[in-house]
């Protein structure tokens, strides 16, 4: 069989090993019922969900033809070195400074990816999402992230 879009059948495979990955990585949890689920109920049908969207994907790449195939391209490597690093280093700095400076800087690390940057969408960029964050996951979810550095509070 033919591949008639490369993006398609290779984003699709990506889609459909992560699903996989994921689902069985899930086993590892107890999974409830649909009226009361467990820990690995969620992860499991996100992950079901995937896989079967990378198959339909991988199905609609080897039947549906595209002109000159669709080619993939280069990789963008510069942006994705940079937003890897971005999490990276966010990973390693929430519990010791804290969101309100780990967000930020999480947020100027990856806005050198793209090829425009601007100090004040940046720094808008930067309250509004710190500020979203803790909306979210200490006043909404009740989560015990660490909102301030460790040596302060």
């Amino acid at each position: 069989m033919r591949i008639k879009s490369q993006r398609d059948f290779w984003s699709g495979m990506v889609f459909l090993v992560v699903g996989i990955v994921f689902a069985v990585g899930a086993r590892n949890y107890s999974l409830g019922s649909s009226a009361r689920p467990g820990p690995g109920y969620f992860p499991l049908m996100l992950s079901v969900i995937m896989a079967i969207l990378g198959a339909i994907v991988i199905f609609k790449a080897l039947t549906i033809e595209t002109e000159g195939g669709d080619p993939i391209g280069h990789v963008a490597w510069r942006p994705l070195i940079i937003i890897v690093a971005a999490i990276s280093v966010f990973g390693l700095t929430i519990t010791w400074l804290g969101m309100i400076i780990s967000i930020p800087i999480l947020i100027v690390i990856s806005s050198f990816a793209g090829d425009e940057f601007h100090w004040r969408d940046v720094l808008i960029n930067s309250i509004v999402l710190t500020v979203a964050s803790w909306l979210i996951f200490i006043v909404g979810l009740k989560l015990t992230i660490p909102m301030w550095p460790s040596f302060i509070a």
